[in-house]
């Protein structure tokens, strides 16, 4: 009540930062007429002077932290000049002109929030504001989008903003190689997906030169699309990966029982019928009793939790979970013999994303195609942590609020809601429930005919493929023309062009989730798109036309859309069905916001029945309850204000449960960033400095002493002293033969022995160095130690991913298994440092030379290979790495020759007095 009382009285926090900013609004108005005095050369030179102004306000800067405070300091007092420039420089090129709402938006993204606008508010154009002011620091700043063409678009779109005012764009694609790459990361301003900069981040801790790393640095990031990116898509890691030699064909021989199995259920009393049980709502499958007995005896087993069998019970649980839970053109499409996976929040494919743990051959299993190797991990991290690597991050979506807590809680975000430039008018209908499904899609086709006949452009969401080319196949058997959009790749292609049309009088456009989609929907349609459409039908390419060409064309279509707007606005607006509630309820709020944009006239309505998946799962009992009250008949749909929120409820319960699964993989993974920055850091340390010698020296020396400690105990008498074993570790880790080199073990304590030892290793490395020239050998420390700790990282990923699937289980003996957890992967990481310790010294003092050639190249190379040395030793080849291995171990293609024996090469000579030499 005081809370109630108090916002009443002064206005909520949102209205309060709104009010605040107020008269920094006004100054950049203010300063409008004078940016629009200057010439497009003094435009430019302003940007030269603001860069300038910023630089000398950090140069006299003791640490970061000060640097960090001068420069944020420089550029809010920027911030008015900065704002309005930009406005010009986009009125100038572009032809928009920032509205006051958006300038508020830039102003939230500029002080590292979420600015929260509403579907057609310009969130593309309001970025610019905070991109170019941030881009004065010289620093980089990376712009981030759902897919490829919405960021190719928009770093040629505003583009021409950036470039005007002197300023340079990059833009991250696919299929670009590394070199292309730093040219756009050394732009000052970059565009890009989110899986391209986490990739790449990734790929450049891979590195084995900092002259080949692509990133120069993360300091501000602005998320488009921020809630699908930072919520949605953060339940999945990203992850680099190679095959592992693990045998696929226990894959099918588990797939093959599958169909033997016989769905169960869990009675009242706590007893279990079939096979196994589906549990829809925490997506799991189990095997009971019975089940377990029955796949025993299919496969021919003895006991399937036996050690020797826990491999095959995991390819079953997979192929349960594979044919229960997984359902084709929902979750995934099957196409040119692969199954690739839909996204569930936008309806994309994703293309080369795989799950993990051996789900995705599972599905390969059932669908019947090849299935590939498992992979092994070879770098990951969380988008969480990738993007909490920036020092300042910022976002802009059209709906965050509904999940404010979340961007709090682990982003320490806040979500502003900017308002909208002209008041919203879109009508939002009652949810209609029906009993049945086939009841549903009855009504759905009745409102989608109603709408074509009176001319009212339609857009209808759906949640799957398979629900999309059920209402198509419906409507052609009415003859109703209609337009396609989800995951196949034939629509797929045309998502642009057809979004774009769908607010055409009479248009029906069936589309999967329309998250991202990155165009807005004009009533009466997109002039540029009709008139390329226009062109192509006379035969002329849209890209190639004449400015005449182009220019009729465009008159054209502006004379027919213009007509239609006038028609579609009267018939009321676009009008969205939802034939689904989503598991979120961003993904519904996203939907209806493609209609009503721009004070647009819109409506909206969901239909849903008792048997949909959400419903079904999670708000069925009760809404059956309620239904059946309220006396509900065949056919009849009802309206319920209590219904409504009680499927608003369950969707609030759903978001919890994905909360809890992100933040669970966020506090795990929070273990692993120590780790993997520690890593990283030393890799980048090991590329950034020359000299590495000492590091070096120091630890084979430090190596030593604990040998002689662990084998030549000071304390203990030297009967006792376990010689043999510290020879065969001096021989093993340094190639040192101890007898050959005179170590006299019975007149020196243990101290003496080390020193006279450590003096003549020592004397040998400076020898191998020597030999190989001081140059040389600092880039084969450096490779060596890179490739070591590649491969000890690999194998460290794998330990983590087996320690992660097992830790559960302690939670029976009452321990925490986030804290047992920690324990655990502390001490495997303390092991594998010291793993890294030992093998680089192994390495490098059994390297041997083979060849005198200088390796010049190897420097200039992106992958550096040298090929002059090989092991000797026990642990012959001890660096080597996999394929991307830096160090290659020489391999003989003829007998070895004998010092002694005649040299091949026929001079008569023995080999150590001729080639040997």
């Amino acid at each position: 009540m005081i809370d109630r009382f108090l916002t009443k009285l002064f206005g909520t926090p949102n209205q309060r930062y709104l009010k605040s900013i107020r008269p920094l609004i006004e100054r950049i108005n203010a300063l409008e007429p004078e940016m629009q005095q200057l010439s497009d050369e003094e435009m430019r030179a302003r940007t030269i002077q603001f860069k300038e102004r910023v630089a000398n306000a950090v140069a006299e800067a003791r640490d970061a932290e000060e640097r960090k405070r001068r420069e944020q300091a420089i550029l809010n007092e920027l911030l008015p000049e900065a704002f309005a420039l930009v406005r010009e420089a986009s009125v100038r090129t572009t032809g928009m002109r920032h509205f006051d709402v958006q300038l508020i938006g830039g102003i939230v993204l500029h002080e590292g929030k979420i600015a929260e606008m509403k579907t057609g508010e310009g969130k593309t154009l309001v970025a610019t504001l905070p991109a170019y002011l941030n881009a004065l620091t010289g620093r980089g700043v990376h712009i981030v989008t759902v897919n490829d063409y919405l960021a190719s678009r928009d770093a040629e779109w505003m583009g021409k903003i950036y470039k005007h005012l002197g300023l340079t764009v990059g833009c991250i694609q696919n299929d670009m190689d590394d070199w292309e790459r730093k040219d756009a990361y050394a732009a000052d301003i970059t565009y890009g997906t989110n899986n391209e900069f986490g990739f790449d981040y990734l790929r450049d801790n891979m590195k084995f030169d900092l002259a080949t790393c692509v990133q120069r640095g993360h300091y501000y990031a602005i998320v488009d699309e921020v809630d699908s990116i930072l919520i949605d898509e953060a339940r999945t890691p990203l992850i680099i990966s190679g095959p592992s030699e693990e045998a696929t064909d226990k894959y099918y021989k588990a797939d093959a029982i599958i169909p033997h199995l016989k769905r169960g259920e869990k009675l009242e009393d706590g007893r279990t019928t079939g096979d196994y049980i589906v549990d829809e709502k925490q997506h799991t499958v189990v095997l009971t009793e019975e089940g377990i007995a029955k796949a025993e005896r299919l496969l021919g087993v003895g006991n399937l939790y036996d050690p020797s069998n826990m491999e095959m019970l995991h390819c079953v649980e997979q192929a349960l979970r594979a044919h229960t839970l997984y359902k084709r053109d929902h979750h995934y499409v099957v196409q040119d013999g692969q199954v690739i996976i839909v996204d569930e929040f936008t309806g994309r494919l994703m293309h080369g994303r795989r799950w993990s743990d051996g789900l995705h051959q599972a599905v390969e299993a059932k669908e019947g195609v090849k299935i590939e190797r498992e992979n092994q991990t070879l770098a990951t991290i969380t988008l969480q942590n990738y993007f909490r690597l920036y020092e300042k991050l910022a976002g802009m979506t059209g709906t965050a609020e509904t999940e404010a807590a979340e961007f709090q809680s682990t982003y320490n975000l806040d979500v502003i809601v900017i308002p909208t430039h002209k008041p919203m008018i879109r009508v939002d209908h009652p949810d209609v429930i029906y009993r049945t499904l086939p009841e549903k899609w009855d009504a759905v086709i009745e409102e989608i005919k109603d709408c074509y006949e009176r001319g009212q452009p339609v857009l209808v969401g759906t949640v799957s493929v398979e629900n999309s080319e059920l209402l198509s196949r419906r409507l052609q058997r009415l003859g109703i023309p209609h337009n396609v959009l989800n995951a196949k790749p034939e629509n797929a292609a045309r998502e642009a062009e057809i979004v774009a049309q769908a607010g055409r009088k009479g248009a029906v456009t069936i589309a999967t989730n329309m998250a991202g989609r990155g165009t807005d929907i004009l009533l009466g349609g997109n002039p540029e798109f009709l008139a390329r459409e226009f062109l192509k039908r006379d035969e002329i390419n849209p890209d190639e036309a004449t400015p005449e060409q182009w220019e009729a064309a465009l008159k054209r279509a502006k004379e027919i859309v213009e007509k239609e707007h006038e028609e579609v606005v009267k018939l009321g607006g676009l009008h969205i069905v939802g034939t689904e509630r989503h598991e979120s309820r961003r993904i519904d709020n996203q939907l209806r916001g493609r209609a009503g944009r721009q004070g647009d006239p819109g409506s909206s309505r969901f239909f849903l029945s008792l048997e949909d998946d959400l419903m079904r799962i999670f708000a069925g009992d009760r809404v059956r309850a309620i239904m059946q009250k309220l006396g509900m008949e065949k056919g009849v749909a009802i309206e319920s204000k209590m219904v409504s929120k009680r499927i608003e409820a369950a969707q609030k319960s759903v978001e919890a449960r994905n909360f809890e699964i992100r933040k669970h993989l966020l506090q795990y993974d929070d273990v692993m960033n120590k780790q993997r920055e520690t890593i990283y850091g030393l890799r980048r340390q090991l590329m950034a400095e020359p000299d590495h010698r000492e590091y070096i020296l120091g630890i084979a020396r430090d190596l030593l002493s604990d040998l002689t400690k662990q084998y030549l105990d000071p304390d203990v008498s030297p009967d006792e002293w376990d010689i043999a074993d510290y020879k065969a570790q001096l021989k093993s880790i340094y190639g040192f033969d101890a007898d050959a080199e005179g170590i006299d073990f019975e007149r020196m304590n243990s101290r003496e022995i080390e020193e006279a030892i450590w003096q003549k290793l020592e004397a040998k490395y400076a020898e191998k160095e020597a030999q190989v020239g001081p140059e040389a050998m600092r880039t084969y420390e450096r490779i060596i130690m890179l490739n070591i700790i590649d491969a000890q990282w690999k194998d460290h990923l794998l330990a983590i991913d087996h320690l992660k699937q097992g830790i559960g289980l302690v939670g029976y003996g009452q321990k925490d298994p986030l804290v047992e957890y920690k324990k655990e992967s502390f001490a495997l990481f303390e092991a594998m440092l010291d793993r890294i310790d030992m093998n680089t010294v192994r390495a490098l003092f059994n390297l041997q030379v083979v060849s005198e050639q200088a390796p010049e190249a190897l420097q200039r190379r992106r992958m550096s290979r040298p090929t002059r040395m090989t092991f000797t030793g026990p642990n012959q080849g001890a660096a080597a790495a996999g394929e991307e291995a830096a160090v290659k171990t020489v391999r003989r293609d003829h007998p070895k020759v004998g010092r002694n024996d005649p040299c091949p090469c026929g001079s008569g000579k023995k080999y150590k007095k001729c080639c040997g030499a």
